[in-house]
C-alpha cells in the first residue's frame, strides 16, 4: 500500500508541475517600446514587462496575488477531484472487504470536503482581494 500512495504522490505532483507550467501565460513582449532605438532604462522595464504582466502585486483583478492564489486554488481543486475518483476506484475494488471499503468512503468523504473547501476558498480570497482593490 505504500508503494501505491508513493506513485500516487508523485503522479500527483508531476500532474501539479505539469498544470502549472501549462496554466503560466507567456507574455509577448511590448513591440513598440522594444522597437524604440533608445536604451534606456525605462525602456527595458518596458519591454521586459510586456503587455500583459499584472502591475501590482495586491489588490483587483489580475494582480500577481490574485494570479498566484487562483493558480493554487486551480490545483487543489484539481488534485480533489483526482482523490474523488480515487476513492470510487478503491470503493469498487474493494471486494466487500469491510476495512477497505470504509477507507474508500473516507478518501471519497475528505474528498467532497477539500473540494468544497477551494471553492469556498476561491469565493473569499477573490471577493477580499476585489474589495481591497477598490477601497485601495
Amino acid at each position: 500500500m505504500k508503494t501505491i500512495t508513493k506513485k500516487l504522490s508523485v503522479f500527483v505532483a508531476a500532474f501539479a508541475l505539469a498544470v502549472t507550467a501549462l496554466l503560466v501565460p507567456v507574455v509577448p513582449a511590448s513591440a513598440q517600446s522594444c522597437a524604440d532605438d533608445t536604451y534606456t532604462i525605462t525602456n527595458g522595464v518596458n519591454c521586459a514587462q510586456g503587455e500583459d504582466t499584472p502591475a501590482t502585486l495586491f489588490g483587483g483583478e489580475g494582480s500577481i496575488f490574485t494570479v498566484v492564489v487562483n493558480i493554487l486554488l486551480f490545483i487543489i481543486g484539481a488534485i480533489c477531484v483526482i482523490m474523488l475518483i480515487w476513492g470510487g476506484i478503491r470503493y469498487t475494488t474493494s471486494a466487500g472487504n469491510s476495512a477497505n471499503v470504509t477507507a474508500a468512503k473516507n478518501t471519497i468523504m475528505y474528498a467532497i470536503i477539500g473540494l468544497v473547501i477551494a471553492f469556498l476558498a476561491f469565493a473569499i480570497v477573490n471577493w477580499v482581494l476585489t474589495s481591497v482593490g477598490t477601497a485601495a
